[in-house]
C-alpha cells in the first residue's frame, strides 16, 4: 500500500506538470495567430509588438519558474525531504499542535526564500522593463515583511486552531474545522478592505464630482444601495489599473484604482462598475458561497477520513500518521478532483460574466464597457488570443473576443 500511495503520488504530480507544460506551449503559439478584426483598435503596430513580447517573456518566464518548482517538489518526494523536516522540526519541539504548526512555517518561508529570486527578476527586470512596475526595493522589502507578519498570524493562527480541533475530537473534525474556516472567510469578505488592505494600500473615499454624482447616479437608478466609494493607490506598485467590489450586506464598497480613473473616462468606469453591480443583482456571490460551502465541507471530510492513514505517511519517509505529513499527502492525491472543481468553478464564472456584461448592456452601457474592457486590456498589455483549452481550465472569465463579440450582440439586437 505504501509502495502505491507513493507511485501514485509521483504520477499525479508528473501528469500536472505535464498537463500545465502542455497547456502554456498551446497558449504561446496560439497568440501568434491573427487578430479577430473586432479586436483590430486595441493595440498599433507598436504596442502589438510589444505586447507580444511581454506575453512571451512572461510565458518562457512562467515554464522557467513552474519547471523549477516542479523540480524541487519531486526531489522533496522522492529523496523523503518532508520525511527529513518532520524529524528535524521534532528535534526542536514535540507537540500535536506546535509540531505541523512549526513544520508547515519551516515549508513556507524555505520556499518564499527560494522564490525571491525569481519575484525579483519578475518586478525590477520584467515588469520594470514594459513599464509596469513602481515598486521601490525598500517597499518590496517592508510589502515582505509585512507578508511575513499576517502570514504568521493569520496563517498560523488558523492552523493552530485547525490543528487543535483534531487533537481534541478526530471524528467531529471535518465538520469543525469546517465551521470555523467558513466562519473565518465569511469574516474576510466582510472586513478585509477595512483591517488588510490599508496594511498595503491607502484608500480614500472618491471626491465630489462628475465621476462620484455618475456612479450614484446609476446605482440610484437600478436600485442599488451604495454610500461607500473609494479610491486606492494603485500607482504605488504598478501603472496597470483595475476596480472591485467587495464586501457583503452593508460593508460592500466600489473600489477604484487611481490608475483606472486616469485611463478611462466617467461613462467607461460607470460601465464596468454596471458589470459588477450587475453581479448582485443575479446574486453571483450568494450562489458562489452555495456552491463553495458545501464543497470545502466534502473538502474536510475526505481529509480526516485520511488523517490517521499510517500508510500516507509512510508513502513521505514518515514511521506513522501524523498531521502535517498526511496533510502534505492528501493535497497532491487530492489534486484531480480539485482540478475538476476548478474547471466546473471556472465554466460557472464564465457565465456569470456574460449575464454581468449582458446586465451593464441592459442599461445601455454595452458601448462603454467595451471600450472601456479594451482599454483594461491595452494598458496590461493582455494576451489577446489565449488557447481555447488555456481558457477552458484556467480562465474564470471570458476571453475578451468573446465579452465584446456578446456584447456586441446584444447592442444591434437593442436597436
Amino acid at each position: 500500500m505504501v509502495q502505491f500511495l507513493f507511485v501514485a503520488i509521483i504520477i499525479i504530480l508528473v501528469a500536472d506538470f505535464g498537463l500545465e507544460r502542455t497547456l502554456a506551449l498551446l497558449n504561446i503559439r496560439h497568440s501568434k495567430l491573427k487578430l479577430p478584426a473586432i479586436l483590430n483598435d486595441i493595440y498599433d503596430a507598436d504596442k502589438y509588438v510589444q505586447q507580444q513580447d511581454y506575453f512571451r517573456v512572461n510565458a518562457k518566464f512562467g515554464l522557467l519558474t513552474s519547471t523549477f518548482s516542479f523540480a524541487v517538489t519531486l526531489a522533496m518526494f522522492v529523496f523523503g525531504g518532508f520525511a527529513w523536516i518532520d524529524q528535524l522540526v521534532q528535534n526542536v519541539v514535540v507537540s500535536d499542535i506546535l509540531t505541523p504548526v512549526l513544520f508547515f512555517a519551516v515549508l513556507y518561508f524555505a520556499n518564499d526564500i527560494i522564490g525571491i529570486p525569481f519575484e525579483l527578476y519578475d518586478t525590477f527586470v520584467i515588469e520594470q522593463k514594459f513599464g509596469f512596475n513602481k515598486v521601490t526595493p525598500s517597499l518590496y522589502i517592508i510589502d515582505k515583511l509585512k507578508g511575513y507578519l499576517l502570514t504568521a498570524i493569520i496563517g498560523g493562527g488558523l492552523l493552530s486552531a485547525v490543528v487543535w480541533i483534531y487533537t481534541l475530537t478526530p471524528e467531529y473534525f471535518w465538520l469543525l474545522a469546517w465551521a470555523v474556516i467558513t466562519a473565518f472567510s465569511l469574516f474576510m469578505a466582510m472586513f478585509y478592505s477595512e483591517i488588510i488592505v490599508p496594511l498595503f494600500n491607502k484608500q480614500t473615499p472618491l471626491e465630489e464630482g462628475e465621476l462620484r454624482t455618475e456612479i450614484e447616479k446609476f446605482a440610484n437608478k437600478v436600485g442599488f444601495k451604495l454610500t461607500n466609494i473609494f479610491v486606492i493607490d494603485g500607482s504605488k506598485r504598478s501603472t496597470k489599473a483595475n476596480a472591485y467590489f467587495t464586501g457583503l450586506g452593508k460593508k460592500k464598497r466600489i473600489v477604484l484604482y487611481d490608475t483606472l480613473m486616469d485611463k478611462m473616462t466617467v461613462d467607461e468606469i460607470v460601465a464596468v462598475l454596471a458589470h459588477e453591480v450587475g453581479h448582485y443583482k443575479y446574486k453571483h456571490t450568494l450562489k458562489n458561497m452555495m456552491i463553495s460551502i458545501p464543497s470545502t465541507l466534502v473538502l474536510f471530510y475526505a481529509f480526516g477520513l485520511i488523517l490517521q492513514s499510517d500508510a500516507l505517511a509512510q508513502a513521505l519517509g514518515g514511521t506513522k500518521a501524523s498531521f502535517h505529513l498526511n496533510a502534505v499527502a492528501f493535497s497532491i492525491l487530492y489534486s484531480p478532483i480539485s482540478l475538476v472543481l476548478d474547471i466546473f468553478s471556472n465554466v460557472l464564472s464564465r457565465k456569470f460574466e456574460y449575464q454581468a456584461d449582458a446586465y451593464a448592456a441592459s442599461n445601455n452601457f454595452g458601448k462603454q464597457l467595451i471600450s472601456g474592457l479594451k482599454k483594461l486590456s491595452a494598458t496590461s498589455l493582455s494576451n489577446l488570443m489565449p488557447h481555447p483549452l488555456y481558457v477552458f481550465f484556467h480562465y474564470s472569465h471570458p476571453t475578451l473576443f468573446q465579452r465584446v463579440t456578446k456584447l456586441s450582440e446584444n447592442s444591434i439586437s437593442k436597436q
